[in-house]
């Protein structure tokens, strides 16, 4: 038995009794030095009794909000009732209750053939799967990525991803991967696809002949960078001509968040391989898919797993989730309606201060304001946080104060939020009292 000695919690350098005993690692705790407890809807209540406007919905994990009451009744009564909880990937009731409904009210309207693998509880397990099957099936190693993307932080999902502070966690060198100018990098000088086309045809330019592309549509960690639809399309044209698998990370921007189920929906587009995780459970529990085009199944048995792509209390809500929110277009209706509400708040605010340059950016309920450093966004949400408003900052330098809250935030929570924003903006960009 170990002597160590247990170090003191609650010391005055670490009121909540954490930092002595997690890993420095830790990165939300440390904007929100808060012991949350409790949660509905999109409140989130500290042990103390604060309660907080949650706009950060688990990194888009909670598109539905905390503990909705009809996804926390059936799967309530799913664990009361003894149920297949584990079980690898096994045929369970739930699994095909799940594969059913997600192919009946999901994939069938939209015209999308695909088939469903489940590769592990999380978004890196989703894009891991995606990059190995586009190798194995094209035989070619190399992956076109674009500037600013997150993937993940496991080692593939690293070499696609472009923040130079999450890569240089990696300890070794993250290769066959190649980036490119996401939408508007240049600023609309340079036409789109230009550097890539002439790469693709120029038998001297070294670029090794790509298995994919992987995008996000909207960039969240990068800073809420929408793409164009016309630029997608471009992409997806691009891809098809030279024989390029496209992947779409929806990981983040997936099921709603930009209005329709998946944020391609309205380019147009059909990716061959699509992510999707945190919201896809409904409740906030671990759960990833990677769709294929079901020529693209050419795995083995067994060629890719994981313990936990099993985990029937997901399949449960997320099937439930479906049913409630996706069996008409009422939630992307409303979505599309509250981005629009956001984005014309958010365009007043930067017409309110020209002097500052800010940018407002953004497609549904995917929505932020840029500033002009990290430090004055992070100070933005610092006072959002004294005043009872989660809300987090993204982009290169930190610079984008972001805005996720739950499609099922109220209007008045909507418009509350935004109050508390504006009030804390309005702080930080007066700058010190004279």
């Amino acid at each position: 038995m170990s002597t160590a000695p247990v170090p003191e919690a609650y010391a005055a350098d670490d009121p909540t009794g954490f930092t002595a005993l997690e890993s420095g690692v830790r990165s939300y705790s440390r904007a929100w030095p808060a012991v949350f407890d409790r949660a509905v809807g999109a409140t989130v209540r500290s042990e103390d009794g604060t309660e907080y406007l949650d706009f950060f919905a688990g990194a888009g994990s909670l598109n539905y909000g905390h503990n909705e009451p009809r996804l926390k009744k059936v799967l309530l009564e799913y664990l009361a009732d003894d149920r297949m909880v584990h079980s690898l990937d096994m045929l369970t009731a739930a699994r095909r209750d799940f594969l059913e409904t997600f192919h009946d009210r999901i994939l069938r309207p939209r015209g999308l053939d695909h088939k469903v693998v489940f590769p592990g509880p999380g978004g890196a397990n989703a894009v891991e799967a995606a990059l190995k099957l586009a190798r194995k099936v094209t035989g070619r190693e190399s992956v076109i990525t674009f500037t600013n993307a997150f993937h993940g932080m496991t080692l593939g999902a690293l070499s696609v991803t472009g923040s130079s502070m999450k890569r240089g966690g990696a300890g070794v060198p993250l290769v066959h991967a190649t980036p490119m100018p996401y939408d508007d990098y240049f600023d609309g000088d340079v036409p789109d696809f230009v550097y890539l086309e002439r790469l693709l045809a120029d038998g001297g330019s070294g670029l090794n002949e790509p298995a994919a592309v992987i995008v996000e549509t909207v960039q969240g960690e990068g800073g809420i960078n929408a793409a164009r639809a016309e630029w997608l399309r471009g992409l997806a044209d691009l891809c098809s001509r030279h024989g390029i698998l496209l992947i779409v990370d929806d990981i983040q921007m997936g099921c709603g968040r930009t209005g329709g189920f998946f944020s391609f929906e309205d380019a147009g587009i059909v990716p061959d391989i699509v992510c999707l995780s945190k919201s896809i459970s409904g409740y906030g529990l671990p759960m990833a898919l990677t769709l294929i085009r079901p020529e693209l199944d050419v795995w083995e048995p067994g060629e890719h797993n994981g313990t936990f792509r099993g985990f029937a209390p997901a399949f449960v809500t997320a099937a439930e989730a479906i049913r409630t929110y996706w069996s008409d277009d009422t939630l992307e209706r409303s979505t599309l309606a509250k981005g629009a509400l956001v984005e014309a708040h958010l365009n007043s605010v930067v017409a309110r201060y020209p002097e500052h340059g800010l940018v407002s950016k953004g497609r549904g309920l995917a929505r932020g304001v840029q500033l002009p450093d990290g430090d004055l966004a992070a100070a933005v949400c610092a006072r959002a946080f004294a005043r009872g408003l989660l809300v987090e900052t993204s982009g290169p330098s930190g610079e984008v104060v972001k805005l996720l809250p739950p499609l099922t935030v109220t209007d008045a929570e909507l418009r509350r939020g935004l109050g508390i924003l504006d009030d804390s903006l309005a702080e930080v960009l007066a700058g010190p009292a004279s």
